[in-house]
């Protein structure tokens, strides 16, 4: 963290600090009942593999304070118990004896002498020099306790009773695990900081009884700290920040420098007094970079890139805060480039260049909401990484919260890289409850139409003292930002816990360590499994075959896209149920279930890649995002095509079939009921004409049964009604009978044509003779028959 508070001298004695784990002694007060104690004024710490020699707190004292107390030095012998009183007078009585003029050539001869003896080229010390001291001094410790403390440093031990608050990074299948806090017994309260350095193999099948732990030199550099982070690029780790220890009383003795793991040549490197720049969204540059604790760590080895989020600052974590001076929460994040790694929001970068050698810093203080008196304060969260929605991605923000307010996680801080801008995103569903000190990671669905972010565990502080850990996981789908809380009653879960650290690979989370409460004695091994595809706790960690040095998934391998880890995962079906589509993708839901207003997902979309079956066929295919969050270029580029293909939909095919199938079926019914309506009418209309041809007489009756214009004068005078074009006598009798009904002011029937024509005209025409009322499943059955009688018309 960029320079911020140094202070010496202003405001008055703070509560006490306030830790969040037991060890600590949260009580509400204070958890070190010794501040106003000396501090040790020096430190000498070797950077090589030899221990470290350091006096006790009670061996040193200012030499100002000192120097007041006596004018003169003398030479004390360790072994010898009494005071010397007063040099001076010892000084005259000897120069009045005979041999005074040669009592300085003795003096100086014996102090040559009390040199030598005490020098390390003799190999041993008998004496102590000691200077303006006018007392009886204290021995350093035994030979063979030094002798001990310079031999070469030894492994870092790989079985301790319970580890927590440690950093971790995990580069081509190996898991690193550095510092943080153990105990090698129960109830251990003491002495618990380390700075253990241990691997993990993920390389190869281990059962959680066994993992492969093996254990690296316990560095002489780097100190001793818990709750920082531990970035990793392809071939480094780097470590920042982190709390020194407070039982006992340890605090930083010099200003920040980063230590750089080299993987290769197995070494650390010590990057001195480095200074932020400046930048988008940033502060002016020139500013020293600080350390913090406790705040929210992620590294995006795509990007060349760790992320570093609020957290706090207090005489542990910072050199040169005042003891006294109350603990200051930060809601900045920094930001450092690793060297050789690009960064345009670094003003000196701009145009392409790379970091040097010491890598680049950014504090970023202003972007977007983080400037406003909203964006809270806030410590022990998780930062999570998502591809997509802008041309680097964004990076959300969960949990964490202060000694008195915590994050709610039913908004979320979501950070778009490329515009160094804070926004925030409502969520759906049943959110977890708040907590401090959960651990997180993301899975990345086949085709990236989903990115699944799984939290596990945390602790709750209120009340002070009696905090409660959690062992429930969630996962927040993106980009429907809808929580899911995984159903793991049944299985074999690992106890509450919080503190602990989570990495993907090989589509499962592998847990380590955590503060288990009081509850349990010993947390040995202390290292899990989760299944991330089929949401269950396993008792072994299955390495898969194939995949990249990055585990992605493999229809997004050597991509600068592609999310780490993911080599292998499958969409649950939890999380299917929720946003569409299968094992490997396909989501329906691509939008917020609450929708963005603003920021990159109002604007971006998800990078999506092409999936191919065993056989070939492809499975996605669809076009990569544009950029979002009102940073200018597109998203990243993917191994597809940019035509935008959906693949089969067999449930969406079924139900187009079937969605076919009724609107023809409903136009039937519909053309079926017209015709049975024309009928009836007609039907009706011959029932009238019949009963009006019994009451006038034989000629309607008869002009009813022929039909119109069969009268033989119809050539000279054809009737009102008559269509039919017939010729010959039956026409002529026709016409003759149409006559003579026109004239009786009686309608007639529509032609039926000449008697003895067509078989099946004739028969069309049976139900209307016969006085059979027709019906609309008639109609249905046989739709032909009844649109030739109503044709006729």
């Amino acid at each position: 963290m960029a320079e911020a508070h140094n202070p010496a001298g202003v405001g008055s004695p703070p509560a006490g600090r306030l830790s969040y784990f037991k060890e600590l002694d949260i009580d509400g007060n204070s958890d070190h009942n010794n501040d106003n104690a000396i501090r040790p004024q020096r430190r000498v710490r070797f950077k090589s593999k030899s221990d470290v020699f350091e006096s006790s707190d009670s061996d040193t004292e200012s030499a100002a304070s000192i120097g007041e107390k006596v004018k003169i030095g003398v030479w004390v012998a360790a072994d010898d118990p009494r005071m010397m009183t007063n040099a001076s007078s010892m000084v005259k009585n000897n120069i009045s004896q005979p041999w005074s003029r040669v009592f300085p050539l003795t003096i100086v001869f014996a102090m040559l002498l009390i040199l030598l003896h005490i020098s390390p080229l003799v190999g041993k010390s008998g004496t102590v020099a000691i200077g303006v001291e006018g007392g009886v001094i204290r021995a350093p410790r035994d030979n063979a306790l030094v002798a001990a403390n310079l031999n070469k440093r030894q492994n870092s031990p790989t079985q301790v009773c319970t580890r927590w608050a440690h950093q971790s990074a995990l580069v081509n299948g190996t898991l690193y695990i550095y510092g943080g806090q153990a105990t090698q017994e129960p109830q251990q309260a003491n002495n618990t900081w380390n700075n253990d350095f241990l691997t993990v193999d993920l390389t190869k099948t281990w059962n959680i009884g066994s993992p492969t732990v093996s254990g690296l030199p316990q560095p002489s550099g780097p100190p001793a700290v818990s709750l920082g982070y531990l970035w990793n690029s392809l071939d480094s780790l780097f470590l920042y920040g982190g709390e020194y220890s407070s039982a006992p009383t340890e605090t930083p003795t010099a200003p920040f420098s980063l230590w750089e793991y080299a993987i290769s040549s197995s070494s650390w490197i010590q990057h001195n007094n480095p200074t932020t720049s400046s930048g988008t969204n940033s502060d002016p540059g020139g500013a020293a970079v600080q350390d913090v604790a406790e705040g929210a760590g992620i590294t995006i080895p795509e990007l060349g890139r760790g992320y570093y989020f609020g957290g706090h600052q207090d005489p542990y974590t910072t050199f040169g805060w005042a003891q006294w001076f109350p603990r200051v929460y930060i809601k900045s994040m920094i930001e450092f480039t690793f060297p050789g790694s690009t960064n345009t929001a670094i003003s000196s970068m701009s145009n392409g260049q790379t970091a040097g050698s010491d890598g680049a810093w950014r504090n970023i203080t202003q972007g977007g909401i983080q400037a406003s008196d909203g964006f809270p304060e806030r410590a022990d969260g998780v930062l999570v990484y998502v591809p997509g929605y802008g041309p680097e991605g964004i990076l959300l923000g969960l949990a964490g919260g202060t000694n008195a307010t915590f994050d709610q996680m039913n908004v979320i801080d979501v950070y778009d890289i490329a515009s160094s801008t804070w926004y925030t995103q409502p969520t759906n569903g049943s959110s977890p409850s708040y907590r401090v000190d959960p651990c997180a990671v993301a899975f990345s669905a086949a085709d990236g139409s989903s990115t699944n972010v799984y939290m596990y565990g945390g602790q709750d502080l209120i009340p002070a003292g009696q905090q409660v850990q959690y062992d429930d996981l969630w996962i927040l789908t993106i980009p429907a930002f809808t929580w899911i809380k995984a159903d793991t009653s049944g299985q074999s879960t690992p106890g509450a816990r919080a503190g602990h650290t989570c990495n993907a690979w090989d589509a499962q989370m592998v847990v380590v360590g955590g503060y288990v409460g009081q509850n349990q004695s010993c947390d040995y091994p202390g290292i899990y499994v989760f299944d991330a595809s089929e949401l269950k706790w396993v008792n072994q960690f299955t390495t898969l075959t194939g995949g990249d040095t990055e585990d992605q998934q493999e229809s997004q391998a050597k991509n600068s896209t592609g999310l780490t880890g993911s080599y292998g995962y499958q969409v649950p079906a939890a999380v299917q149920s929720i946003i569409g589509g299968q094992a490997t993708g396909g989501a329906t839901v691509t939008a917020p279930a609450v929708t963005a207003t603003s920021g990159p997902l109002a604007t971006g979309k998800p990078i999506i890649y092409t999936v191919t079956a065993s056989n070939g066929a492809t499975v996605t295919e669809t076009a990569s995002p544009q950029g979002g969050g009102g940073s200018s270029g597109n998203g990243g580029t993917t191994g597809s095509s940019s035509n935008a293909k959906s693949g089969p939909n067999i449930a969406a095919i079924v139900a187009g079939v079937i969605a076919g199938l009724l609107f023809i079926v409903c136009c039937y019914l519909g053309f079926c009921a017209w015709v049975y309506r024309r009928q009836l009418q007609l039907y009706k209309n011959h029932v009238a004409m019949s009963q009006r041809a019994a009451v006038a007489g034989p000629n309607e009756k008869t002009a009813f049964m022929f039909g119109r214009g069969s009268t033989e004068n119809s050539s000279s005078r054809p009737g009102k009604y008559s269509t039919d074009q017939s010729s010959g006598p039956s026409a002529n009798r026709s016409s003759a009978l149409n006559s003579s009904t026109n004239e009786s002011g009686v309608p007639p029937m529509p032609s039926l044509g000449p008697v003895g024509g067509n078989s099946t005209t004739n028969s069309s025409t049976e139900d209307l003779m016969t006085g059979v009322e027709p019906s609309f499943v008639g109609v249905l059955l046989n739709p032909r028959r009844s649109l030739r009688v109503i044709n006729r018309d």
